[in-house]
């Protein structure tokens, strides 16, 4: 492996779309205490399903501690290939390296900054060491050459890219306190482009209510192809996410992608109800000194945009709630070349994210 000091983009190097084909896929076995409940067992049960999904149609990289080896085994078939590798949460979409491709097929990974969410501002944890070297150990292992950008904080939870230029963020996540407070609006966006290959990037205003990651992008918003996205919508105006998306849908009329594409928006309904943390939810966790608790009652930032998108299939979550069906109907016909996988999900959601979260794919290169 090597480690460049260089930018992607000078080099022909591009974030390619998610939609675009896979070589696979990254995930980390869940165990968290102040994450997980009751040691994790539920949400490994979820985690598992969603593996076994992506298995169908692409490899899984499942990164496991040590001494979790046994359990993980255990519960994942022999298509699920296992990786030794400590960290400190689950969340492969943002610790796990982004990866870019060149115009010649070379897959290449990005080792961004990770500082659980906003380090010592409003981060949701008070040591994030293991996880910053996840996407380094990651490449060293699979024999990827990895572009340094430790001195940027970004998650990949918090961009989406389309494969020809059009870069999707949230004002809200990646002008946060906690990340680059350094750095103004135009020195962020120049950094997409010199990494992600970015030559428009569309800056939405808000996320998802109550998202403690300052409101990422993959629980709003996501590509379904060049020139169409999907948009988390409510018709409720008495639900605070009502404002939010209301915000997003205007703002995204009134622009244009990289290829001066006006974006077709298909909105998708969250849940109808609010799927709120429960004492039964709490009374399982166990929080350390310094990380973020959370309360009964309080409402989860649930999204049925925060499906992964697979080589053969749409992995999508759900939440026992009367829009689960809505959803799958409006993805299939989205995605009529793939399959939809509806995954139980809120045993993943109350450990603060959901499907894409936990997951990150690798392009695939040539001769993969």
């Amino acid at each position: 492996m090597k480690r460049w000091k260089t930018l992607p983009a000078r080099e022909g190097f591009h974030m390619p779309g998610e939609f675009e084909p896979h070589r696979g896929c990254i995930m980390i076995w869940p165990e968290r205490p102040g994450s997980w409940a009751y040691g994790a067992a539920a949400a490994r049960r979820a985690f598992a399903a969603v593996a076994e999904a992506i298995a169908d149609s692409e490899q899984v990289y499942m990164l496991v501690r040590e001494d979790l080896m046994e359990t993980a085994r255990e519960m994942l078939s022999d298509r699920i290939r296992l990786l030794p590798m400590d960290s400190d949460d689950a969340w492969a979409r943002d610790v796990g390296p982004t990866f870019v491709v060149s115009g010649q097929g070379v897959v290449r990974g990005i080792d961004w900054q990770f500082n659980a969410w906003g380090g010592t501002e409003d981060g949701l944890y008070a040591s994030w060491g293991k996880d910053n070297q996840v996407a380094s150990r990651f490449c060293e292992q699979l024999g990827y050459d990895i572009y340094d950008a430790q001195d940027f904080v970004l998650e990949g939870g918090s961009i989406h890219s389309d494969g020809e230029g059009t870069v999707l963020v949230t004002a809200s996540c990646l002008l946060s306190a906690g990340r680059n407070p350094r750095l103004s609006r135009e020195q962020i966006e120049e950094k997409l482009r010199q990494y992600l290959g970015a030559e428009k990037v569309l800056w939405l205003p808000r996320g998802i209510y109550q998202d403690e990651t300052n409101e990422h992008v993959d629980n709003v918003c996501a590509f379904v192809r060049p020139g169409e996205v999907v948009l988390a919508w409510t018709d409720d105006p008495e639900d605070p996410q009502y404002d939010l998306s209301q915000a997003c849908m205007e703002y995204l009329e009134a622009e244009r992608d990289a290829r001066g594409r006006k974006l077709v928006v298909h909105k998708l309904p969250i849940p109808a109800r609010p799927v709120c943390v429960t004492q039964e939810d709490l009374d399982g966790l166990e929080f350390e000194p310094g990380e973020d608790e959370r309360e009964a009652g309080e409402r989860l930032a649930a999204s049925y945009v925060n499906f992964y998108t697979s080589n053969g299939g749409i992995i999508l979550p759900q939440f026992g709630d009367e829009n689960d069906e809505k959803a799958v109907d409006i993805l299939g016909k989205l995605f009529p070349e793939r399959k939809i996988y509806p995954i139980p999900a809120r045993d993943i959601l109350v450990g603060g994210g959901n499907i894409h979260c936990i997951t990150q794919q690798i392009p695939r290169g040539r001769q993969e």
